[in-house]
């Protein structure tokens, strides 16, 4: 049986690090974690995937909450004259109740990030494109960017059929067992109109010495 384990958690400290970095008491923690899933979903319901948002990273300290969010599309998440900016970072205080920093960072190559590569796809499959064509052609523009491999897996009602199956398009190599290899990870679900299909991305981004 095959032992499945995130490829994120598992190289966390090697070449990935933590989206949350804080401390908290046994008596904080569930609250910290609460407040800041609250926020990661409150980012994504305002800007969506028309903000193409790759991570959302916390750091708490005493007295400050800083956000950074990297996203391919800066423009839509700041908004015209930095009004978007500004209305996230008032809906986030009211999260915290402490101030906050806003950070947006720009994603140089959005076909190198997994996260983006799986909302693109599931988007396409929203809009009733052929699953293979959308997966070929998602793999084809990952590896003409730079990267080493891509693994993609789709599951569900593909195409709207009756039953459900599992479809994967490889490319290059993908070294999920060698810890020391940069893979980024995201999974996506996709609500089509037969039901969920979930997309799942690995890239493969090459060795950290």
């Amino acid at each position: 049986m095959g032992q499945k384990v995130n490829p994120i958690s598992m190289r966390l400290q090697v070449n990935k690090n933590w989206r949350s970095k804080w401390f908290a008491s046994k008596r904080d923690y569930a609250k910290y974690l609460n407040e800041d899933l609250k926020v990661r979903k409150l980012i994504e319901d305002k800007v969506g995937s028309r903000g193409a948002i790759n991570s959302v990273d916390i750091e708490r300290s005493p007295n400050l909450v800083t956000v950074t969010i990297a996203t391919a599309k800066a423009g839509v998440v700041i908004g015209r004259g930095g009004a978007g900016v500004q209305e996230l970072k008032v809906a986030i205080e009211k999260v915290y109740k402490v101030p906050v920093r806003v950070n947006i960072e720009e994603v140089k190559k959005p076909e190198l990030y997994a996260k983006i590569v799986a909302e693109n796809i599931a988007y396409q499959l929203e809009k009733r494109i052929s699953f293979r064509r959308a997966i070929k052609s998602a793999a084809g523009a990952t590896m003409r960017a730079g990267a080493k491999g891509i693994r993609i897996e789709v599951s569900g009602r593909l195409n709207a059929a009756e039953m459900a199956r599992r479809e994967k398009e490889i490319q290059g190599s993908v070294p999920l067992h060698t810890i020391r290899a940069n893979i980024d990870y995201a999974y996506v679900p996709s609500k089509t109109t037969a039901g969920i299909i979930g997309v799942k991305v690995w890239i493969y981004k090459g060795e950290n010495s």
